[in-house]
C-alpha cells in the first residue's frame, strides 16, 4: 500500500501537539492505539487513549518492543526516562487521532461513501465492495471499524492508488457523529436504518435521526 510519509513536522499542527524531540527528521506512516500490535515500528505512532484502561501505562511496553514516537495527554508524564523518543503532549489522544485522520483525508478528492444507521451498517459495506471491486480501487473499513477510534483509523488507510472509499460510522450516544463526520466527510450518504440498538444513549427516535444524519450535512 502506498500510504502518505508524513514529516512529524507537518502533523503536530493538525494535533495542536507540543513537541518533546530527541529524534530529529522524525516521520509518520502508522497510527497505533494497542501496544499488542505493533507494527512499523520506525515510522508508527502510539496514541495513548484513555478509553476502558489508560494508554500511558502501556508506553513502556511499546517503547521496549522499538518503537519511538508518542501522543500523551498526561502532562506529567515522565517522557524524560524514554532515550531516544520523541513526545507529543496534546489535551486529549482521541481528538488528536482523528485530528489525523481528518487532516488526511482531505488530501483526497475520489468520491467517499459513508454509511450510518442502527443495523446492517457492515453488511452494506461488504456488499457493495464485492460489486464495485472490480472496477475500482477501493479502500473500506476493515471488519466493523465505525467508533470513534476505528473510523479515524480506517480513513487512515486512504492512498493515491485508490479510487473509492467506503467507511462505515456508528454512534452509541449525542454528540458522537460530531467527531466522526469531519473525519470520513463523504461524498455520497446511505443511512440503513433506524432501530433500537444504542436506544439508551438518545432522548428519543427523533434526536437518533438527527444525530445520524450529520454524517451527511455536506453532502
Amino acid at each position: 500500500m502506498n500510504h502518505i510519509l508524513y514529516p512529524v513536522e507537518e502533523l503536530i499542527s493538525a494535533m495542536n501537539a507540543k513537541a518533546f524531540v530527541q529524534v530529529k527528521d522524525a516521520s509518520v506512516r502508522t497510527l497505533l492505539t494497542d501496544s499488542r500490535r505493533l507494527t512499523d515500528m520506525r515510522h508508527g505512532l502510539f496514541f495513548a487513549l484513555k478509553v476502558l484502561r489508560d494508554g500511558h501505562h502501556f508506553i513502556a511496553d511499546a517503547y521496549k518492543g522499538g518503537l519511538r514516537s508518542f501522543v500523551i495527554s498526561d502532562p506529567d508524564f515522565d517522557h524524560q526516562q524514554f532515550k531516544d523518543a520523541n513526545f507529543y503532549l496534546v489535551n486529549d489522544t482521541l481528538e488528536a487521532l482523528q485530528a489525523l485522520a481528518a487532516f488526511h483525508r482531505a488530501k483526497f478528492e475520489y468520491p467517499v461513501i459513508g454509511i450510518t444507521g442502527s443495523n446492517g451498517k457492515t453488511i452494506v459495506k461488504e456488499w457493495l465492495y464485492q460489486l464495485l471491486a472490480s472496477e475500482n480501487n477501493i479502500v473500506r473499513s476493515p471488519k466493523s471499524y465505525n467508533s470513534q477510534i476505528g473510523v479515524p483509523l480506517s480513513v487512515w488507510e486512504m492512498n493515491s492508488e485508490n479510487d473509492l472509499a467506503i467507511f462505515e460510522a456508528g454512534i452509541s450516544r449525542t454528540g458522537e457523529m460530531d467527531k466522526l463526520a469531519p473525519v470520513i466527510r463523504p461524498t455520497i450518504g446511505i443511512l440503513t436504518n433506524i432501530g433500537e440498538a444504542h436506544k439508551e444513549g438518545f432522548a428519543s427516535i427523533n434526536e437518533k435521526i438527527r444525530e445520524k444524519l450529520k454524517l451527511f450535512e455536506g453532502v
